[in-house]
């Protein structure tokens, strides 16, 4: 027999082999205590990714149609509790006790205690704690609490992140693998004891935003008051001239802007810092400061926040046209200048129109900038396309939106009027950190400032007092 036939005949073997394989192993059977919200919730998730579901339920005929479900079965907790090794426990704490009665039915198993709390401390322990305490032989893992009914349902787990812990490590790789297959990504925090910080994530408010919003709150009230002491109380003291009611429309559109171009800087700032530190320290390895990471890793709020901000500032441009006082100032000095033509200054109407311009220009980049931030828009891109808009259109964004502001003030800065009670404006104030970011940007682009920073380091290592190594030793 040659070659040829002899090949044929053992891939014939081959698939007639493969055709007497057993089947695939059944789905793993995976327990539920609790038909709640939450219960359900997570066993249609757990179904939909392949796994079988039994509940345990005081209410063996529940009305829930995923309970009717002929895949699902619904028992008791003593029945459903033998017949799988990982349970999820989705009963509040104060109906642990049950599971105490339990204890020889769930010694050897994995509970998932998913539980949460309404405020913190509101226990002296963890739930999960006390639920090891309750039930010592099992093997108690914290985990999934971050998931809420409402993302289990509507399938908001692709690359979501969810904390485990507890004391087997067999116990949380079990639990690591089931939560993968859902489509999480898991991180462990080690032992039971970090229970009560996980037990406490739920409850935060906004943790990522903390200071974003601290920093926007903080510019708005130094640049609302600071405006008000130039345009309002300086015109009452002065020309005893009564205009408060800006306060509602003029005085609060320029706070708004100013606030959103200084935040929009300071989302570029501390890459600009970071640059700077690694060049001068010769590698991109080491750690930042706690200061600049907890910065950087907070610049896409800054920058929804600023884009917040331009949205207020174009909003309220729109409806200045419509004011009483805009009107009324209008109509008189076209009642004034009736029989006096009203001189066309070409210098102006530049002016004007490259304001306006490079306003649109810099409002529609932002506008870009935070549609591209969201996941579902920023994870269809590519590495490459998310830097170049986020960094390049981010830096050319920046560059519009401070010539705005110079374009804004060309003919103001000189003006003696322009500095009331001898302070600047506010444009002039806001246009201090977005030009400094621009210069350290383009000082970077510069081939010498590698070599620079490294001459500087190597002279500054050099004026350091050397350490006797010998006195090093003995100490």
């Amino acid at each position: 027999m040659d070659s040829r036939g002899l090949e044929e005949m053992t891939l014939n073997s081959m698939s007639l082999r493969s055709l007497d394989m057993p089947a695939e192993s059944e789905p793993e059977l995976l327990c539920i205590l609790g038909t709640g919200d939450l219960g359900r919730s997570l066993g249609e998730r757990l179904l939909q990714s392949g796994f079988r579901v039994v509940y345990g339920s005081r209410r063996l005929h529940g009305g829930s149609p995923l309970l009717s479900d002929p895949r699902v079965q619904v028992t008791s907790h003593e029945a459903a509790a033998q017949s799988a090794n990982i349970i999820f426990v989705c009963v509040h704490r104060e109906h642990y006790e049950f599971l105490a009665t339990m204890r020889n039915h769930l010694q050897g198993k994995v509970l998932v205690d998913l539980s949460n709390n309404l405020k913190k401390d509101m226990y002296p322990e963890a739930n999960a704690v006390y639920l090891q305490r309750l039930v010592p032989k099992a093997a108690v893992v914290k985990g999934l609490n971050t998931l809420s009914a409402w993302a289990l349902q509507n399938g908001l787990l692709a690359g979501k992140q969810v904390y485990l812990c507890g004391d087997s490590a067999e116990a949380k790789q079990a639990v690591a693998q089931m939560a993968t297959k859902l489509g999480l990504s898991v991180l462990d925090k080690g032992s039971l004891s970090a229970a009560r910080e996980l037990e406490d994530f739920p409850l935060k408010l906004f943790p990522e935003w903390r200071l974003p919003l601290s920093v926007a709150l903080g510019l708005t009230a130094f640049f609302f008051f600071y405006l008000l002491i130039r345009d309002v109380i300086y015109a009452y003291v002065e020309k005893k001239d009564e205009i408060s009611y800006r306060i509602m429309v003029s005085l609060a559109n320029k706070v708004f802007p100013i606030v959103a171009l200084i935040m929009l800087s300071l989302c570029y700032l501390p890459g600009a810092i970071a640059a700077f530190l690694q060049l001068y320290r010769g590698t991109k390895y080491s750690r930042f400061p706690n200061w600049l990471d907890r910065w950087m890793v907070s610049r896409k709020q800054m920058g929804l926040v600023a884009l917040g901000f331009a949205f207020l500032h174009v909003t309220y441009t729109f409806i200045i046209p419509i004011r009483y006082a805009v009107r009324h100032k209008l109509i008189s000095r076209i009642k004034k200048n009736k029989t006096t033509p009203f001189r066309f200054d070409n210098t102006e109407a530049w002016g004007t129109d490259s304001f306006v311009t490079l306003g649109i220009l810099g409002f529609f980049l932002f506008v870009l900038l935070g549609i591209t931030s969201l996941p579902s828009v920023g994870g269809s891109l590519s590495w490459r396309e998310f830097n170049f808009i986020q960094s390049k259109l981010g830096h050319l964004t920046l560059f519009i939106c401070t010539a705005h502001g110079y374009v804004y003030g060309w003919n103001k800065f000189l003006l003696p009027s322009t500095y009331k009670w001898y302070t600047p404006p506010g444009f002039m104030l806001c246009l201090i950190v977005p030009s400094v970011v621009l210069v350290l940007k383009g000082i970077l682009l510069l081939p010498c400032v590698d070599r620079t920073l490294t001459l500087i380091r190597q002279g500054w290592e050099r004026t350091q007092p050397k350490v006797d190594e010998t006195k090093q030793t003995n100490l």
